[in-house]
């Protein structure tokens, strides 16, 4: 499995209204370190299929809910919990960073 792109049409129904925890990507085309990030998470996207799922919303064409969640500095990844963000993390980490973070969180 690898992320899915959200985007505010779908933003409620594929993260608020989700069974299981959301990790989103806040991220955009022109963001190197976004680029980097990015197969890291369609790993953990894939090794934690069933317990958390894994979002891409591209701040570009997405503005509002990058400015509902503070957005102020890409990649960030904030994990959303029963419809309610649990927590941010800012910039590129290494996979087992995340993934410990992710199941701290959740």
């Amino acid at each position: 499995m690898v992320a899915k792109n959200v985007s505010q049409t779908s933003f409620d129904s594929e993260v608020l209204q989700s069974s299981e925890p959301v990790l989103v990507d806040f991220w955009a085309e022109w963001c190197g370190p976004c680029k980097q990030l990015s197969p890291t998470l369609d790993e953990i996207a894939a090794e934690m299929e069933g317990k958390v799922t894994i979002a891409k919303v591209n701040i570009d064409e997405n503005q509002d809910i990058a400015v509902k969640y503070g957005v102020r500095a890409i990649p960030m990844l904030a994990l959303f919990k029963d419809g309610e963000l649990a927590g941010t993390q800012v910039g590129v980490q290494p996979k087992s960073r995340l993934v410990s973070w992710i199941n701290d969180t959740i």
